[in-house]
């Protein structure tokens, strides 16, 4: 069976700076991954290359066993690999429904014709609505994005990724920047997700991480430093040293 996401010698150059060195990344099916790493590790540029924002310089990307690497990010979108960012892309203006609607229309390939008179495509408002209960967020429907809680921003944000029906989902610190008790909402929704999504989380939370991943990457100076357990990553000592900031004993 072909992992669900598979990274091979992925490699990426701003002029002199060396941002990615030939990191190899193996999402199972159904994975729960966690990808850490101090600031400048090269993180967000890896999530890039993931998701088609930048070409590599070298290396390649496979969803299920399938090259897409050629893959702009409009394909690689309906593909199957959706992500969330640091900073929500939402439509402030718009209802909770019409962005989760607009998502659907764009998979659809009806995006253009959606805003005839809102309610003549019954399924897209169907399944905007069923997603949106999915999330315990039904309720906000008819609210504006802009009237809505930070934390509750995110869910929607979340909301808009599955309605592309995701095969692998990036998350991009989903709880960052949001209050302890809103964020325990995001992390328990984020739980609950289907479990045929293959789900690789950056954050820099280590209380996130190890709540959420079965495995984790450790991204130092472009390249994976290791890879484990939660239990296995806690214990390593290079990690302590260069994540933690521990000097490394015995």
């Amino acid at each position: 069976m072909s992992a669900a996401l598979q990274l091979t010698g992925l490699d990426k150059h701003f002029g002199a700076l060396h941002v990615t060195r030939a990191v190899d990344l193996t999402l199972e099916a159904g994975a729960r991954h966690a990808l850490i790493g101090p600031n400048g590790a090269g993180k967000t540029t890896l999530v890039n290359l993931v998701t088609g924002v930048l070409p590599p310089d070298a290396g390649k990307v496979s969803l299920n066993g399938r090259d897409i690497t050629g893959f702009g990010q409009a394909e690689r979108v309906r593909a199957g690999i959706a992500r969330t960012f640091q900073i929500n892309q939402l439509f402030r203006g718009l209802s909770v429904l019409e962005n989760v609607v607009l998502a659907l229309s764009e998979r659809e390939g009806i995006a253009r014709r959606i805003w005839q008179p809102a309610g003549t495509n019954s399924a897209i408002l169907d399944e905007a609505m069923a997603i949106l209960t999915s999330l315990g967020v039904g309720a906000d429907a008819g609210k504006t994005i802009a009237g809505l809680p930070y934390g509750r921003q995110r869910l929607i944000e979340i909301a808009i990724t599955l309605a592309l029906k995701p095969r692998v989902l990036l998350l991009d610190e989903p709880a960052a920047g949001v209050p302890s008790v809103e964020s325990d909402v995001i992390l328990d929704v984020i739980a609950g997700l289907p479990s045929d999504i293959a789900i690789l989380i950056i954050e820099h939370d280590m209380d996130v991480v190890f709540r959420f991943a079965s495995r984790i990457s450790v991204l130092v100076d472009g390249g994976v430093l290791t890879e484990g357990t939660p239990d296995e990553i806690a214990r390593d000592p290079e990690v302590r040293a260069v994540y933690l900031g521990e000097e490394s004993h015995g």
